[in-house]
Order: structure tokens, then C-alpha cells, then sequence
């Protein structure tokens, strides 16, 4: 991921780095408009284009702590289909953007976020990546809406295992998310005990997981969150539950 403001830049290239070239796994960094002018941007794909990086998740970013509003920097980009399209326009890589399925938390309407989300992905977008939802019909609603509007590339859920009460809420409180009645009754029932609220956390993404996959999801994005034994512990039950049927 790309810190706050740009703060951990180096080392999301030093670690997609080591990932992809010592650890042989396919990686993906973040790259936000936040904090850098195009020279700067061009720099740093650069420095992901020599290290064998093939996948950038092109983000706006959220304004620096203590603002209100973002703002662009000097020689910069205000809007995160100006960044695919500097991207797109410029370097080889497969481009990956955000969608919110409840709606951006700066938008003024439905309507108008499927508008710029349009805008984005015909900037040059290959695929892309949920904001976290804790209710599968906001997902398959929003691909839904999403295709009547004519965006064709895949959308993958962004799934966040709970593991902390506090933390889900001040989460959902700035991304826009929200938390069913149901879940956030349960898990207030047992906020106080880490392991169940964990074993909560864990049941529910798995049965969303399910689902997703069940009816056609392209695959599963996982916020950890640095904390993997949730996402693990998913993982194996998803592998354990077998392949999903996706003819019903």
C-alpha cells in the first residue's frame, strides 16, 4: 500500500519489489496522486518499470490528515482518471482503480458516481477493486449498475475480515461503508472478547466469499489489514468448501 500523504512511497516499491523478484509471487502497487507532480509520478513507475512491476492500482487518495478537501499538488493530478490516463498513456502496466459499491463518499449521487467511474475506467483501466461492503447486495447492485452504464472490465469485491469493532467503525465512518443491523448487533455482543469477535469477523466474510464466487464474482480482494490469519483462515475455508457452482 501507499501511505498517507505518500509517506511509505519507497517502500512500496522496495517491497513489490522483493515480492515479485525474491519471492516470485505476482505483486500490484499502490500509486496515489497525492504529494507528487508529474515528473515525480514518472519517476516512481519508472523505478516499478525497472524492478519487473507489471500491475499498478492507480488511486486519487485521500486528502492529507488535517485537511478538509484534497487538493492537487503542483504539477499534479486532481482526480484519479487523470493518473490512468497519464498511466495509460505513457507506460505498459495493467491498471487496476477503485469503485465504491455504497457510493464515494464525495459523491452528490449514484448517479453521478457511476459518471465518473466511466470516466476512469475509459481512461485506461484493465479492472477494478472495491471499497470494502459487509452486504453482498451492494456489490452485485453496483455491478449491475455498473454494466447498464457500460463498464465492462471486471469488478472485484474488496473484502475486510472484521477483527476489531472499533476499528470496522471508524473504517466504514470515512469510506462510506456501512455495517448491517444484524452484524453490528452481534458484534457489539461480543466486543469485548477478541477472539469471538475475530471468529465472528471470520464467518461472516467467508459466507460473502462464498457467495461472491457462488454468483460470478472474478475473484476476491482482501483488506488485512496486517493482520493475515483472518484472511488465511477465510482462504482455507473457501478451499475447503470446494470449487463454487456457478451455474445456479
Amino acid at each position: 500500500t501507499y501511505g498517507a500523504g505518500g509517506s511509505t512511497r519507497e517502500k512500496t516499491v522496495g517491497w513489490v519489489s522483493r515480492i515479485k523478484n525474491e519471492l516470485r509471487i505476482e505483486a500490484m502497487a499502490h500509486l496515489t496522486c497525492v504529494g507528487s507532480s508529474r515528473d515525480e509520478l514518472a519517476a516512481i513507475l519508472e523505478n516499478l518499470k525497472r524492478n519487473g512491476i507489471e500491475n499498478v492500482l492507480a488511486l486519487r487518495g485521500d486528502p492529507p490528515k488535517g485537511t478538509d478537501a484534497f487538493r492537487a499538488p503542483a504539477d499534479g493530478f486532481a482526480h484519479a482518471n487523470e493518473l490512468v490516463e497519464y498511466i495509460r498513456e505513457r507506460f505498459g502496466f495493467c491498471l487496476g482503480g477503485a469503485a465504491f459499491p455504497e457510493g464515494h463518499p464525495e459523491s452528490p449521487s449514484p448517479e453521478s458516481d457511476l459518471l465518473y467511474l466511466k470516466k476512469k475506467a475509459d481512461a485506461g483501466l484493465d479492472f477494478l477493486i472495491t471499497q470494502l461492503f459487509f452486504d453482498n447486495r451492494f456489490y452485485f447492485d453496483f455491478v449491475r449498475r455498473a454494466r447498464a452504464a457500460g463498464i465492462r472490465i471486471p469488478i472485484i469485491p474488496g473484502i475486510m475480515p472484521i477483527t476489531d469493532v472499533a476499528q470496522v467503525e471508524r473504517f466504514t465512518s470515512l469510506c462510506g461503508a456501512s455495517i448491517p443491523p444484524r452484524l453490528r448487533s452481534d458484534l457489539h455482543g461480543v466486543e469485548k472478547d477478541a477472539e469471538a469477535v475475530m471468529d465472528l469477523g471470520v464467518r461472516h466474510a467467508t459466507e460473502q466469499c462464498l457467495e461472491l464466487l457462488k454468483k460470478g464474482a472474478p475473484g476476491i480482494h482482501f483488506y488485512t489489514l496486517n493482520k493475515s490469519p483472518a484472511t488465511r483462515e477465510i482462504f482455507k475455508r473457501i478451499i475447503k468448501s470446494g470449487p463454487p457452482d456457478r451455474g445456479t
